[in-house]
């Protein structure tokens, strides 16, 4: 690995369960000191209050990182019904209390279904999204609130865990751009009575599980016999839906190049495919309309 005046070239992902308490780019951040990597990114912000699974890319996995934002995922939450706060979560300010009527298996089973399939979600006020370059939980601690446009997502399942008369646990497989703090406010609205999260556990974003995660302790524990370079994901391993396309070392040096080769390969125009040459991963191309494929993404992971 070649030394760089800000850290080493390191090229994976991590997997980490980030801890309660701190933002997804402090956790981030964290990583990336521990391996005094040049460059780190994170795949989908998890709230302060929310604790799991935090796909870490860095050096050349930033690259696919925008990739991994589409996937799926899962979350385990504990909502606190009859409490409505500012932030959709009990770190916010409540804005009101109220009783919670009794609820049956079946009213809170046809509540559930409701959400289930695609629906609509206006997003909240205190999230990363930008109005006029501006983000707007920065807005919102201003005092200030604008209106957000409803976006389609799709809510694949949710499975109660737990009712307690008060509060939910819930076990939710969702879309990209899910709130799950909106979710719970539009269950409480549902139900008459508001509700707010109170806790939030990711467990799983496309085909990464929580259980081969590790906390930053236990990464920092990691002893001789067990490196930190040896636990980290190839950084083609999400990108395994897309077809690979093997190549010879004359059409690597084109593609290195930016430039266009021939396919014979059956993949539809438009779709992006893999490119190795030998077990090296060279980087995304792009089916054009003529049998090329034109490189899109080269990753240098020498």
């Amino acid at each position: 690995m070649a030394r760089r005046k800000k850290g080493f070239d390191i090229h994976g992902i991590v997997l980490l369960d980030k801890r309660q308490g701190i933002s997804s780019n402090k956790a981030m951040q964290e990583v990336k000191r521990l391996y005094n990597a040049n460059k780190a990114g994170h795949t989908g912000s998890l709230d302060p209050l929310a604790t799991g699974l935090l796909p870490v890319c860095l050096g050349e996995g930033t690259k696919v990182s925008a990739y991994m934002l589409a996937d799926d995922k899962r979350y385990q939450t504990v909502i606190q019904l009859g409490v409505i706060t500012d932030t959709g979560d009990v770190d916010g300010t409540v804005l009101e209390t109220k009783i919670v009527p009794a609820i049956n298996d079946q009213q809170l089973a046809d509540c559930l279904a409701s959400f289930v399939g695609e629906i609509e979600q206006v997003p909240p006020m205190y999230s990363a999204l930008k109005h006029q370059g501006k983000k707007l939980y920065e807005l919102a601690r201003e005092g200030i609130t604008v209106e957000r446009k409803a976006r389609k997502i799709t809510i694949y399942a949710i499975e109660c865990l737990a009712f307690t008369g008060d509060t939910l646990t819930l076990d939710v497989r969702c879309s990209k751009g899910t709130y799950i703090r909106t979710l719970a406010e539009d269950i409480g609205h549902y139900l008459g009575c508001g509700a707010t999260v109170k806790e939030l556990r990711r467990t799983a974003a496309g085909q990464f599980l929580l259980q081969d995660a590790r906390t930053i302790e236990q990464l920092q524990a990691i002893q001789a016999g067990e490196s930190l370079e040896s636990i980290l994901i190839p950084v083609d391993l999400p990108l395994q839906a897309m077809p690979a396309v093997h190549v010879s070392q004359f059409e690597a040096d084109l593609i290195q190049q930016g430039q266009q080769i021939s396919c014979s390969m059956d993949i539809a125009e438009s779709e992006m495919c893999r490119i190795y040459r030998d077990e090296q991963f060279l980087g995304l191309g792009e089916m054009l309309m003529d049998a090329k494929i034109q490189p899109r993404k080269i990753f240098n992971l020498n």
